[in-house]
């Protein structure tokens, strides 16, 4: 996750809402205006408009088992206070939550992960990395927020490699 919240949401609006098919994405602003998060034609709008474009970049109807237990399984008790119903950026509790200032005192080994297509700001994750004492940046180009499956040669590559780096103390 992003180090702040506000810039998650920045995100969302200035980069991947204006690279949504429009009509798409104003019938789901509509159906979040009203209320009507339980529609189903709210998932039908964002499953290939939004998901399939950055939270997993395989057609939804492949997706990798435990991906599908997971999005079946999500707390929504938890989730929804939290994030807020929208999928579309946070609307919950973490609203203005904004913790980059305290990058500086995180002093284990991190990685931060960036991938092209990803709901979060690749460019955030980086800057996250460069402010983390111990901190280290991977990009994975074909990515998205799943890139463990959509960019697994360089997501993988990357985390052993940090792992490793990590265990000797480098």
């Amino acid at each position: 996750m992003m180090s702040s919240v506000p810039a998650y949401n920045e995100y969302a609006e200035t980069v991947l809402m204006p690279a949504m098919d429009q009509d798409a994405l104003a019938e789901a602003k509509a159906l979040e205006a009203a209320g009507d998060y339980e529609n189903s034609r709210y998932m039908e709008i964002l499953v290939p408009h939004h998901y399939v474009e950055h939270v997993l970049r395989m057609p939804a109807d492949g997706w990798p088992d435990p991906v599908n237990r997971a999005f079946a399984r999500i707390n929504q008790s938890i989730y929804v206070p939290m994030q807020g119903p929208s999928e579309l950026g946070a609307r919950g509790k973490l609203l203005e939550w904004e913790r980059t200032a305290d990058l500086h005192t995180i002093s284990v080994p991190a990685l931060t992960i960036g991938a092209q297509h990803d709901t979060m700001d690749p460019k955030h994750m980086e800057m996250m990395a460069k402010e983390l004492p111990h901190g280290r940046y991977l990009h994975c180009p074909n990515g998205s927020h799943l890139a463990m499956y959509d960019d697994q040669e360089t997501y993988f590559a990357g985390l052993i490699a940090f792992l490793r780096e990590a265990d000797r103390g480098a």
